[in-house]
């Protein structure tokens, strides 16, 4: 009998579930995707329901599973969105929706707790401040990190805050509701701060938990992304329509997925990723942190190595607002020509859209500049009350001026941010690009040209953090090594960067550095 791998990638709007057959390399054979709503509020919360998330993984198993014996499923692995809170009772059972990444309730706790003192290093109180940097090689300086959402939780709804039995992680919840048990996976553990990283140490600091106001008990054990974390209890096997027993393996965060699933494993390598939301990683051996820049390392799936870096809040997401805002007119008329199958292939046909309308473009968008922050921004700079804008707008400027201007303008932060990494590990002439934007070859060439590397985008992009879940699975099954990664993921496309195109890029890029630094008052008037 054939060994299968289930999967399943929930994102912030939507959960993919993947089923992939496993010998020595892994081949995808279904994919099927549920979407879910994004709750987001005047008062800078942004939630999901749990349920919702569980409903789309149980429907897109049986979907995958057309045709295949769920006997064959060998194991089960999540891949998730990071930097989640989600407060549970002793059943399991949820007590209040999941805060998201992208929920920033918690600016006053921030500023209460860390912000506070006579004496300040980047804005933080300096003795919190050094003793997080020593145990945990990072600090929760954004208002977007779990700490701040656990204290707004206590400061707010303290009935649901005194049921409170543990406080999980988006991957840890679905694994909990999948086998009963509580666990946090290494890489949620670290992105909470709260977590000594030291190589002798890898446990919750009970200092650090004091220091900021956390109960330890409602912090779960840690474990690695291939142990397994346990096995489908009945409810679970009959609701995905699976035997019971099935391991599911610790798998992890979008983060440390993506990274496997990209290929990017040796030392000082990096990936840019575009999602909903965005980031460059460069994969290293050592914890590094760049405070000014709101750049840390996280604990990543390989034993020893480090995710380093920088966030972005909104990548791909600003082309759904694009697609919902600014060309719905246009992408209507060109789908209704085409035959849609799935949600796949509407996908798919809006990039053959944006590639065919962006090309009609001039690089440099005639002038006009875009900001990506329709969400706030975490690094190269922190600020959630930044927002996206057109700038330098003229009368000749066209809808598809502002269409190219969006995709360039996304560029341009990838390389800020791209650049502030380098300041600590050496110059990528190469980088890999995933993510749903790395289906597009516009987008692709975009990059490329915008920083001046050469781009390869990977098989299947868009499912590398399923792939890298699926490859968590190998290893945890014992059929393949992390030392095989870089042989199964392979690299499809390749995009070099045109130099008659570098002055002006550089151009353009010297002006969106400045736009923040000189509208951050002003976003703060009208947004805080």
């Amino acid at each position: 009998m054939d060994t299968f791998i289930l999967v399943h990638d929930v994102g912030t709007t939507r959960s993919k579930s993947c089923l992939y057959r496993l010998d020595s390399s892994l081949e995808l054979i279904a994919t099927a995707f549920e979407e879910y709503p994004l709750y987001v509020m005047p008062n800078g919360g942004v939630e999901q329901n749990p349920d919702d998330w569980w409903g789309a993984i149980c429907r897109g198993t049986k979907s995958v599973l057309t045709g295949i014996d769920p006997k064959a499923v060998k194991g089960i692995a999540f891949c998730a969105q990071m930097q989640g809170f989600i407060p549970v009772d002793s059943e399991g059972h949820t007590l209040y929706r999941a805060m998201t990444y992208m929920d920033n309730r918690g600016i006053e706790q921030l500023q209460r707790t860390l912000q506070s003192g006579a004496i300040k290093i980047e804005g933080m109180n300096a003795f919190k401040l050094l003793q997080s940097l020593r145990i945990t090689g990072g600090v929760s300086a954004s208002a977007k990190d779990p700490v701040w959402k656990y204290l707004w939780l206590r400061d707010n709804e303290p009935e649901i805050f005194r049921q409170m039995h543990k406080w999980m992680d988006v991957k840890d919840y679905l694994v909990l509701r999948a086998t009963g048990e509580f666990t946090f996976g290494l890489d949620s553990a670290h992105a909470t701060f709260l977590f000594d990283t030291r190589p002798d140490k890898l446990q919750w600091h009970e200092g650090l938990c004091r220091m900021y106001g956390v109960n330890p008990d409602h912090l779960s054990p840690v474990i690695g992304a291939t142990d397994i974390a346990g096995t489908l209890t009945t409810d679970a096997a009959y609701e995905l329509g699976l035997p019971k027993g099935v391991p599911v393996f610790g798998g992890g965060g979008d983060l440390s997925m993506i990274t496997l699933g990209s290929g990017s494993m040796e030392t000082n390598t990096a990936h840019i990723y575009i999602g909903t939301s965005g980031w460059v990683v460069a994969t290293v051996d050592k914890r590094m942190t760049d405070l000014s820049a709101m750049i840390a390392s996280i604990l990543g799936a390989v034993p020893g190595k480090y995710n380093y870096i920088a966030e972005q809040e909104t990548s791909g997401r600003c082309l759904q607002w694009i697609r919902d805002h600014l060309a719905l007119d246009e992408i209507g008329l060109y789908l209704e020509q085409k035959t849609i199958l799935d949600k796949d292939d509407e996908v798919r046909s809006l990039y053959d859209y944006l590639n065919e309308a962006i090309e009609q473009v001039e690089p440099g968008a005639g002038g006009v500049l875009f900001t990506p922050w329709l969400h706030g921004n975490r690094s190269p700079f922190d600020d959630p009350y930044a927002r996206g804008m057109f700038f330098n707008i003229s009368l000749e400027t066209g809808k598809r001026d502002l269409i190219r201007a969006v995709l360039e303008g996304d560029a341009f932060h990838k390389r800020w941010m791209l650049e502030t990494i380098e300041r600590k590990i050496p110059y990528n002439h190469t980088l890999r690009l995933v993510g749903g934007g790395a289906r597009s070859d516009t987008w692709s060439q975009i990059l490329a040209d915008v920083t001046g590397r050469t781009i390869e985008v990977v098989e299947h992009p868009e499912n590398a953090g399923a792939n890298g879940a699926a490859l968590v699975c190998g290893v945890g099954l014992g059929v393949i090594r992390f030392e095989d990664v870089k042989r199964v993921v392979r690299v499809v496309k390749t995009f070099s960067p045109r130099t008659q195109f570098r002055a002006l890029y550089d151009k353009q890029y010297a002006v969106y550095q400045q736009l923040h630094k000189h509208n951050k008052k002003l976003f703060k008037l009208l947004n805080a």
